[in-house]
């Protein structure tokens, strides 16, 4: 591996700012000083720029095996180090769906070959593969996801006891989709009653969705959780009455129940569906402002523990169907940090949160080795950005392999310049090195 000496940055870590030097050697950070004087294969001048860790994205479908018309691992992992993201956790309702050992080693496999990032792949529960799911190393798998809402295939557990099996036999971290499904059914047979499925549209997609299933799935995987003394980590929140679910009075790293904000849920409100329709079609639902508002709170109060994309990209022609039948999902992890970023220019969250949401906490609430922070003797996962380099994301220079955004169209006031992973450079000045690979994750669990 070669080594980098960054010069002059000003690095934003563990709650402060200050200016120094990194000295990058075999993969990891060898040494963070005011001056640095040591010789290095590739020497990187910040003066100007912030160095923050890498973003570790804990929710994101890159599509790979069997939907790859839409993305793949190498697709989205470049886009991801494109936009400051180092490390991911992919989700497993892929096709087929992860729910054996063996298919899950199969996407690790995949991803040495093609991820730019670092990865990790979560175990898929069913209602029928306990036996299967317990057989899932937590020392090298990031957890166990449960879909107790919205998925595909056969993925939707909503078998009590298969979920009491789950809470209470599954000795590591348990991420869940919560949204109750039966709600859900009621809702929507109202709307056809009255509209026709013709006539539905994105509008009443919060509404079909609405924060009741959100709040029943939540509130009952809590209930789980503190029955059988398990990790909870609820992914997504969309309400504003989740919030109060969570706790901020006692450290992360004590916490057993955990929750997620998505930076679409931050960002979109439903009065943006007149202009995007499905383009924003999430499940769960972008909903009220109000609800925008609180979940944006609880990130700043620490109900939320972290910031996440649950990016999910489908094509433009699946997205351009009629309402019932535009899937839901689309693709952030190019703009996730950029558009965490405005909201700092806006005044309304500082650099050292986004970093402690976007990186610290995931790397404390998944117990992952040396990763998340800007440590002597940890991995070198690092990404420097320009605060005052203005641009506007448009279809030429998306990095999606479904070719839109959500964001299209939008001026983002901050770029990303270098994203260093594992102490690669992998993208420098929008140009990506294609033989450099991230690695897998690895956790400190007992």
């Amino acid at each position: 591996m070669s080594s980098i000496l960054i010069k002059n940055a000003t690095i934003v870590n563990e709650g402060r700012q200050f200016n120094a030097d990194v000295l990058i050697k075999n993969g990891f950070i060898e040494k963070i000083d005011s001056s640095i004087n040591s010789s290095a294969d590739t020497i990187i001048n910040a003066e100007g720029k912030y160095l923050l860790p890498g973003c570790i994205d804990d929710q994101v479908h890159f599509r790979e095996p069997g939907l790859t018309h839409k993305a793949n691992i190498a697709s989205e992992s470049a886009a991801a180090v494109a936009g400051g993201i180092t490390s991911f956790m992919e989700m497993p309702n892929t096709v087929p769906n992860t729910l054996s050992q063996t298919l899950l080693e199969e996407k690790y496999q995949t991803a040495a070959r093609n991820s730019f990032a670092n990865y990790s792949f979560f175990m898929g529960a069913g209602n029928d593969n306990l036996e299967e799911v317990l057989k899932t190393n937590p020392k090298d798998v990031c957890g166990v996801k449960v879909f107790m809402g919205s998925s595909t295939g056969n993925m939707l557990v909503d078998n009590e006891k298969t979920l009491e099996g789950i809470f209470s036999k599954v000795p590591m971290l348990v991420a869940t989709h919560c949204e109750d499904e039966a709600t859900i059914r009621h809702n929507l047979e109202l709307f056809k009653i009255k509209y026709g499925e013709e006539g539905l549209t994105p509008e009443m997609h919060p509404l079909i969705r609405n924060a009741e299933a959100c709040y029943l799935s939540s509130s009952k995987a809590v209930e789980l959780a503190k029955k059988f003394d398990s990790r909870l980590h609820i992914l997504h929140i969309s309400t504003g009455i989740e919030t109060k679910l969570f706790e901020n009075t006692i450290p992360l790293k004590d916490k057993k129940i955990t929750a997620e904000a998505c930076v679409h849920h931050l960002w979109f409100s439903d009065a943006d569906y007149a202009a995007k329709g499905n383009y924003i079609k999430w499940n769960p639902a972008v909903k009220s402002a109000t609800d925008r508002s609180q979940i944006f709170e609880a990130v700043l109060n620490d109900h939320i523990d972290v910031i996440a994309t649950d990016h999910a990209p489908h094509t433009i022609e699946e997205k351009e169907q009629p309402y019932s039948k535009a899937p839901s999902g689309g693709p952030l992890v190019q703009h996730a940090l950029t558009a965490m970023l405005e909201f700092y220019h806006q005044g309304k969250i500082s650099l050292e949160k986004i970093v402690e949401k976007m990186a610290h906490n995931v790397a404390i609430c998944f117990q992952i080795e040396k990763r998340g922070f800007i440590r002597e003797g940890y991995w070198a996962d690092l990404v420097l950005v320009d605060l005052k380099s203005p641009w506007t994301v448009s279809k030429e220079n998306i990095l999606y392999k479904c070719g839109w955004s959500p964001f299209e169209g939008q001026a983002f006031t901050s770029k990303v310049t270098h994203t260093i992973v594992s102490g690669n450079l992998v993208y420098n000045e929008g140009v990506l090195d294609h033989h450099q690979k991230g690695q897998r994750l690895l956790f400190d669990r007992n």
